[in-house]
């Protein structure tokens, strides 16, 4: 379905929406508590304090996480996790992830197959250097690794999974949801991701299952949304597109292959776990077309523009120095980016990692999931470049462990 063809669907929900509070006062509302939370991050910055909360693995592997940690988790929306693999071993699979694309050759066949993949097309910034990648040895490591499965199931836990007929997920059992790896070169300066939510553009208003998870928002008691109650979370729709992820995340994230930090081209987030409401409500407002959500668009990420949202954009901050085997987290519903320059000496890399418990969703998925890998082609939620088909060095159901297959669903 194209813009056009939404736009009524559009329109009607929004009339639906903006007659269940005064979304004037509700906004209003909402703009000055996230401006207040935008007044501590600039604060806490100044005085050079932390505020990303950042969380040992060996803390999650003895269980000894205090519930103050947990909690800054829940009001931030991110959390870094440090030492989740050896850095000796990650510094390895740069190498060897490296090799990988170059013995296949894979930039020469990427420019062939140019502008496959159309996800990031109406952001300001769309062009990352990420590889179109899924299924190499050291990403299938890492995603089978049981240290990266305890990562998940405690990140997974910090949700409620009470659903209105039984459990949303399994927090301790996991899919594995292949992703891309980027390589991102020193010195680029042309290759960022303006700021943008993923999972559901036009559906976080329109799909029904949506409606009722942002329920208390559109009410106007957008202090009462909780964004780590499950209910109706594995019940959305997403239009269909390549790149949009079909499976549900408690959490996106990467791992990190590199040291990377502020100046080297890395991640950005607003760091507030209910800035969604400030969006939601913000597409309301009477300066806003009537079939028109701040500029979304079908199937493609949902844009954080400086026209509609400058004031919470004052928030965005970079994520702090990680190192090889550090782990980034964050909530589906938190705005994040990638810088436009890299002033960094070396490759800002990650491979992209994150949370899908299992459900009946994510494990529909997983069956589609586990053909593509048998076959050596790309994800179903990404576009049919297939370029591992006949790749030298791909993973196959030999390199799973028991875990690994039960990830994958095999």
């Amino acid at each position: 379905m194209d813009q056009d063809q939404i736009k009524p669907y559009v329109a009607a929900a929004k009339t639906h929406l903006r007659g269940l509070t005064d979304v004037q006062a509700a906004f209003a509302d909402i703009r000055s508590g996230m401006l207040r939370e935008v007044d501590t991050i600039q604060t806490l910055q100044a005085q050079g304090k932390p505020v990303i909360p950042e969380v040992s693995y060996a803390s999650i592997a003895d269980g000894s996480v205090s519930e103050a940690t947990r909690a800054a988790i829940r009001h931030r929306g991110c959390a870094i996790v440090r030492g989740v693999f050896d850095p000796s071993r990650v510094t390895d699979w740069n190498a060897e992830v490296g090799d990988y694309i170059a013995r296949n050759n894979y930039l020469t066949k990427a420019k062939e197959k140019a502008g496959m993949d159309t996800y990031f097309s109406e952001l300001a910034s769309g062009a990352p250097q990420i590889y179109g990648l899924y299924w190499s040895k050291p990403q299938v490591e890492a995603r089978q690794d049981p240290a990266m499965a305890a990562t998940k199931q405690f990140m997974n836990r910090l949700w409620s999974v009470a659903g209105p007929t039984g459990d949303e997920f399994d927090p301790d059992q996991d899919y594995a949801y292949a992703d891309r790896t980027r390589r991102r070169e020193p010195g680029d300066t042309t290759l960022g991701l303006s700021p943008h939510m993923d999972s559901g553009s036009y559906e976080r208003w329109v799909d029904p299952a949506y409606q009722q998870i942002y329920g208390d928002i559109f009410a106007g008691n957008w202090q009462d949304y909780d964004p780590w109650k499950g209910t109706y979370r594995t019940q959305t729709r997403e239009y269909s597109s390549p790149a949009v992820c079909s499976m549900f995340r408690t959490f996106q994230g990467w791992t990190a292959l590199t040291e990377q930090g502020p100046s080297d081209g890395t991640l950005s987030l607003i760091p507030v776990a209910k800035s969604i409401s400030y969006f939601l409500m913000r597409a309301l407002q009477d300066d806003v077309e009537p079939d028109d959500l701040c500029g979304a668009a079908p199937g493609r990420a949902l844009g954080a523009r400086q026209h509609w949202h400058g004031d919470i954009l004052q928030g965005l901050m970079s994520i702090p120095t990680v190192g090889p085997g550090d782990t980034v987290w964050w909530h589906p519903d938190v705005i994040h980016s990638v810088a436009d320059e890299h002033g960094g000496s070396d490759y800002a890399n990650v491979i992209y990692i994150g949370a899908t418990p299992k459900c009946a969703k994510n494990a529909a998925y997983a069956a589609k999931q586990a053909k593509a890998f048998l076959a050596g082609e790309s994800a179903p939620d990404f576009a049919a470049e297939n370029y591992e088909v006949d790749f030298v060095g791909r993973a196959t159901v030999d390199d799973l462990t028991a875990l690994g297959r039960a990830q994958m669903g095999l």
